[in-house]
C-alpha cells in the first residue's frame, strides 16, 4: 500500500475557519466557529485524501529564529482575537480525539515543521499533501509534494503542483523564496526591494534565476531606476530571501512513524462533539454514536380527515413539492406542526377539504414556512392562495449568514443544533435516480421538516434581533418575497416570431464572421475548439503566447483581448463567440422556457448573493448582454401581455455613487448630487483642477472610470487597464481623486479597519457580509477582501434601496387601483407593463416612490421611458 502523509498548518486553518464562519456559541457560552470549521476541514481531508500518516503543526510562539535576523519580522500583525484564542485548546482536544498527532517547536514556525517532515517523507517515497492558507509553503512543491492552498473560506482548495506553479508564475517552486526576496511580503513584514512588485520580480527571475544572480548581474538589468533600487537594497533582498526560506532541517523530535494515522477514538470524539454542541456533525461521523445511527422517533399522524386539531394559529407549514422549478411542480402533500403534534396530509385529502383550503387562505392564521415564495407560486399554479405567512426560515437564515447554503432546511437545522431531519436529496435521491418514496417515508420526512421549522423559529428570530437585523427581515425581505412571487407568477410575454427573426439575423452574421476568420487563418477549422484555435493563433499566425494551460494554449477572453491589436482575426473571434453565446443562451434558450401562456416565468433568487442583490434563473433575465446591438435587440422579444399596452422601464441614475456620497459623507460629492451636476464632469474638474468649460471628453471618460472603479476599490493596475494608461499615471490619478474627495478616502480606510475588527461589514439597513480573508497573510486574498469591504456597504445598500422601492411600488399600484404590473427587476431597473392610459400616472408615481425609498443626504434620481417592447423602453 502506498504511503500518504498529510501535513496541516494548524494556525492557518484555524484562523481561516474563525473568519469564514460567523461567531457561534454553544450552550456553555464557548465560541465554537473556528473549532467547527476546523472539524469539517478534517472530515473532508480524511474522506478525500485517505492519509496513512497525518500531522497538524502549530506555531510555538511569537518569536522565532528569524527574529534574530530581522527583529521586525511579522511586525504589525493584528493581535489574535480572544474569541479565537479561547478555541485553540478545544482544537487540540479535537485532534487528540481524532488520533491525529500535533506538534509545535520552540523558536520555529509551523512551516518549518511541515517543510522538514515533508522532505523526509519525500526521501522515503511518500506521497505528501500540505494543507494551508499560506502561499509561503509553495516553495516545498515537488513531484511528490502537493500544497493545497485554501482559496475561499476553508472548503475551496487549489492543489499546487510544479505544473500549476509554472502556469501561474512561470517559475520553479524553489524560486518562490527568490520572488519573496525581491518583492517582500507585507503580511510577514518582509521588506524585499522597495518598489519591486510581483510582476517585476517574476520578470527578473525568469531572466536571472535567483536573487543572487540578479544582484550579481545588476548591470544587465534594464531600467535605470530598477538598477538603483536593486543596488541600494542588496543586503535587504538577501535577508528577505533568508526570512522567506522554510527550514527543512529543523530539529524536530517527531518521526514519520510517530505520525502514522490509526483512526479516531470514537468515544472521545462523540463526547467532545456533545460538549461543543456539534449535533450536526454526529450523524456525519459514520454511525458510531446513537444520534447518528438513527433519528429519534417522531410521533406524527397521516391525516385522512382534516379537523380543528390541525388547523390552528401559529403553525409550521410545509408545502412539499418535487421539482426544482416550482413553475412546473408536482405537489406531494402538506406538513403541519403545531401545539397538538406533527401531521402529514396528502394532496387530495388536503385540497379536497374546504376547511383546510380556508385555513390555508386565512390571513389571520399565522404560519412559519421555508421558502414561502416557492409555496405561494406553486400553489397558485394549482389554483389556490396561501396567506398568513409570518415567518420564513430560509430568509432568516440567509440574512444571518449570506455565505451559507440557505436552500436546504436540513443543513440550516444542523448548523443550529437540530439533527432530526434529512435533506431532500437523501430522501428523493438526485439526477436520474430521483424518485418519490413510499407514503410512509414521505409522510415522516415532511412531518420532520415541519417539526424542524418549529424548532428553528424562535432561535433564528432571536439571533436576528441580537444582530439588529430583525427590521431588515420583517420590513424588507419578508414583504419582498410576496412581491417577487407576484412577479414570477405574472411572467413576461415573449414574441416567438421576433426571436426567430433575431435568430436568423445572428446566424447570417455568424456565417459572415466564420468566412472572415477562415480567410485570415488561411484554412477552415473548428473555431469553437480551443485546441484548434490555439494552433492557428500561436503556431500558424505566430502571435505571442500569453498563457498556457495543462492542455495547451489558453484562448480565454482575457487572453484574446490582450492580443486584439496584434491581428485583425482576434476581434472577429471575440464577436463570433459573443454572438454564438447569444444565439444558444438567449435565442434558442428562451424558446425552451416559454410556457403555454407564451410567457417566460423566471425565478428570482432572493437568498443567493452575499451583497443582497437579486439574481434570476430559468431563464436568467439579468445577464442579457447589451454591449452588442444584437444583444440589445433580444429585449425586443419581450412584449406586453395585452394589446394596447406598453413596457415601462424606470432606472436609478448612478445609485451606487449616490450611496457612496452618503456613506462617505463627502462634501464635494454631496454638493455635486444635490446641485444635480454631471458627476463625471465635476470629478474631472476637481481632479484635473480645471474649469467646467475646460473639461475634455477624455478627462470626463477618465473621471467616469475612476468614479465607478473607486467604489470597487480599484487598483492602479485595474485603472491602467481600463483607461489604457501607465500604472504610474493611474496611481497618480487615484491619488488625486482621493485628495479631491477626502471623505471617500477616510471611508475606505475606516471600513477596512472596521471589517478587520468585526470580521464583517454592513449596509445602511444592517445587512451583513462576513469577510474571512480580511486578515489573510496572502496579499491577493486580503486585497480582494479589502475591496469587498469597501464595495459591499455601497452595493448592498443600493440593493436594499431597490428592494424597498419594489415593495413600496407594489403597494402604490394597489392603492391607485392600477392595472399596471411589475414584471422584472434587472440591476438598478424596474420593468412594468401598463395600459397606455395609465402612463401619465406612472410618470408621476414611479419616480416619486423610487426616489423616496430611502432617505439619503443626496437625492435619488430615477430616469424612465416606455415603448412597445423592452428594447423600445430605453
Amino acid at each position: 500500500m502506498s504511503k500518504k502523509l498529510v501535513l496541516i498548518d494548524g494556525n492557518s486553518i484555524a484562523y481561516r475557519a474563525f473568519f469564514a464562519l460567523p461567531l457561534l456559541n454553544n450552550d456553555k457560552g464557548i465560541h465554537t466557529n473556528a473549532i467547527y470549521g476546523f472539524t469539517t476541514m478534517l472530515m473532508r481531508i480524511l474522506e478525500e485524501e485517505k492519509p496513512t500518516h497525518l500531522l497538524v503543526a502549530f506555531d510555538a510562539g511569537k518569536t522565532t529564529f528569524r527574529h534574530k535576523t530581522f527583529t521586525e519580522y511579522k511586525g504589525g500583525r493584528q493581535k489574535t482575537p480572544p474569541e479565537l484564542s479561547e478555541q485553540f485548546p478545544f482544537i487540540r482536544d479535537l485532534l487528540d480525539a481524532y488520533g491525529i498527532k500535533r506538534y509545535e517547536l520552540e523558536n520555529y514556525e509551523a512551516d518549518d515543521i511541515i517543510g522538514t517532515l515533508a522532505k523526509q517523507a519525500e526521501k522515503e517515497n511518500f506521497e505528501v499533501k500540505v494543507i494551508s492558507g499560506d502561499k509561503d509553503l509553495l516553495q516545498l512543491v515537488s513531484e511528490h509534494i502537493t500544497v493545497g492552498i485554501t482559496r475561499k473560506g476553508i472548503t475551496d482548495v487549489d492543489a499546487y503542483t510544479p505544473a500549476l506553479i509554472d502556469e501561474k508564475y512561470g517559475i520553479k517552486a524553489m524560486q518562490i523564496i527568490d520572488m519573496k526576496g525581491l518583492m517582500g511580503d507585507s503580511s510577514d513584514n518582509i521588506p524585499g526591494v522597495p518598489g519591486v512588485g510581483e510582476k517585476t520580480a517574476l520578470k527578473l527571475l525568469k531572466e536571472f534565476g535567483t536573487v543572487e544572480n540578479v544582484l550579481e548581474s545588476i548591470d544587465q538589468v534594464s531600467g535605470k531606476k530598477l538598477k538603483e533600487k536593486l543596488s541600494d537594497n542588496k543586503e535587504q533582498a538577501l535577508m528577505s530571501k533568508e526570512l522567506a526560506t522554510i527550514d527543512t532541517n529543523a530539529p524536530i523530535e517527531v518521526s514519520l512513524e510517530a505520525v502514522a494515522y490509526q483512526g479516531e477514538n470514537s468515544e472521545k470524539l462523540v463526547a467532545l462533539f456533545k460538549e461543543l454542541g456539534f449535533n450536526s456533525l454526529l450523524d456525519k461521523f459514520g454511525g458510531d454514536s446513537e444520534e447518528s445511527s438513527s433519528f429519534e422517533e417522531l410521533e406524527y399522524k397521516i391525516v385522512n380527515s382534516v379537523d380543528n386539531e390541525i388547523l390552528t394559529n401559529d403553525a409550521a407549514l410545509v408545502v412539499e413539492g418535487y421539482e426544482e422549478n416550482y413553475h412546473h411542480d408536482q405537489l406531494l402533500g402538506f406538513g403541519i406542526s403545531n401545539e397538538n403534534g406533527h401531521f402529514f396530509i396528502g394532496k387530495s385529502v388536503a385540497l379536497g377539504s374546504s376547511e383546510f383550503v380556508n385555513w390555508l387562505q386565512d390571513q389571520s392564521m399565522k404560519k412559519t414556512v421555508f421558502d414561502g415564495k416557492r409555496m405561494v407560486v406553486s400553489m397558485r399554479w394549482e389554483g389556490y392562495e396561501i396567506k398568513g405567512i409570518e415567518q420564513d426560515i430560509m430568509i432568516a437564515s440567509y440574512i444571518l449568514n449570506p455565505a451559507e447554503a440557505n436552500d436546504d432546511l436540513a443543513t440550516i437545522a444542523k448548523l443550529k443544533g437540530y439533527t432530526q431531519v434529512s435533506s431532500d436529496e437523501v430522501v428523493y435521491g438526485k439526477g436520474a435516480k430521483k424518485s418519490v418514496p413510499e407514503v410512509g417515508e414521505l409522510a415522516e420526512h415532511v412531518a420532520r421538516k415541519a417539526a424542524a421549522l418549529q424548532f428553528l423559529k424562535e432561535k433564528l428570530l432571536a439571533e436576528l434581533k441580537e444582530n439588529e437585523q430583525y427590521d431588515l427581515y420583517e420590513q424588507l425581505e419578508m414583504p419582498l418575497s410576496f412581491v417577487l412571487a407576484d412577479m414570477e407568477y405574472q411572467g413576461v410575454k415573449i414574441d416567438h416570431n421576433r426571436l426567430d427573426e433575431l435568430g436568423k439575423t445572428i446566424h447570417e452574421r455568424l456565417k459572415e464572421l466564420e468566412a472572415t476568420i477562415y480567410s485570415y487563418a488561411g484554412e477552415e477549422f473548428n473555431i469553437n475548439s480551443t485546441k484548434q484555435l490555439g494552433v492557428i493563433l500561436f503556431e500558424k499566425l505566430e502571435l505571442p503566447v500569453i498563457k498556457k494551460t495543462k492542455t495547451g494554449y489558453s484562448t480565454s477572453a482575457d487572453v484574446l483581448e490582450q492580443l486584439a491589436d496584434k491581428h485583425d482575426i482576434i476581434q472577429e473571434i471575440l464577436e463570433y463567440r459573443q454572438l454564438g453565446k447569444l444565439q444558444s443562451t438567449y435565442v434558442e434558450g428562451l424558446k425552451k422556457v416559454i410556457h403555454s401562456d407564451q410567457k417566460v416565468h423566471t425565478r428570482f433568487n432572493q437568498t443567493l448573493t452575499q451583497t443582497g442583490r437579486l439574481s434570476s434563473v430559468d431563464p436568467n433575465l439579468q445577464n442579457i448582454p447589451i454591449r452588442l446591438e444584437e444583444g440589445k435587440k433580444i429585449r425586443s422579444a419581450f412584449v406586453p401581455s395585452k394589446k394596447g399596452w406598453v413596457i415601462f422601464a424606470a432606472d436609478y441614475s448612478q445609485i451606487e455613487l449616490r450611496v457612496l456620497a452618503h456613506i462617505a459623507a463627502d462634501e464635494k460629492l454631496i454638493e455635486a448630487f444635490t446641485e444635480d451636476l454631471d458627476i463625471h464632469t465635476k470629478t474631472a474638474m476637481d481632479v484635473f483642477h480645471v474649469a467646467k468649460e475646460d473639461v475634455t471628453s477624455n478627462m470626463r471618460r477618465q473621471a467616469k472610470a475612476v468614479n465607478f472603479g473607486i467604489v470597487y476599490g480599484i487598483s492602479d493596475y485595474g485603472l491602467s487597464q481600463n483607461l489604457g494608461i501607465t500604472r504610474k499615471e493611474a496611481a497618480k490619478f487615484i491619488e488625486r481623486y482621493l485628495e479631491s474627495f477626502p471623505g471617500v478616502q477616510e471611508y475606505m480606510a475606516d471600513i477596512v479597519r472596521q471589517a478587520k475588527e468585526a470580521g464583517y461589514v454592513t449596509t445602511l439597513l444592517h445587512r451583513r457580509r462576513y469577510l474571512p480573508e480580511i486578515t489573510s497573510r496572502n496579499f491577493n486574498l486580503r486585497s480582494f477582501a479589502e475591496r469587498t469591504a469597501m464595495n459591499t456597504p455601497i452595493q448592498g445598500t443600493a440593493a436594499d434601496i431597490i428592494k424597498k422601492a419594489m415593495i413600496e411600488m407594489a403597494k402604490r399600484l394597489k392603492e391607485e387601483k392600477l392595472e399596471t404590473k411589475l414584471l422584472l427587476q434587472v440591476h438598478d431597473e424596474l420593468i412594468f407593463e401598463a395600459p397606455k392610459h395609465e402612463i401619465e400616472i406612472l410618470e408621476r408615481i414611479v419616480p416619486e416612490v423610487m426616489e423616496s425609498a430611502l432617505k439619503l443626504d443626496v437625492p435619488l434620481k430615477v430616469d424612465y421611458s416606455y415603448g412597445a417592447t423592452w428594447f423600445d423602453a430605453k
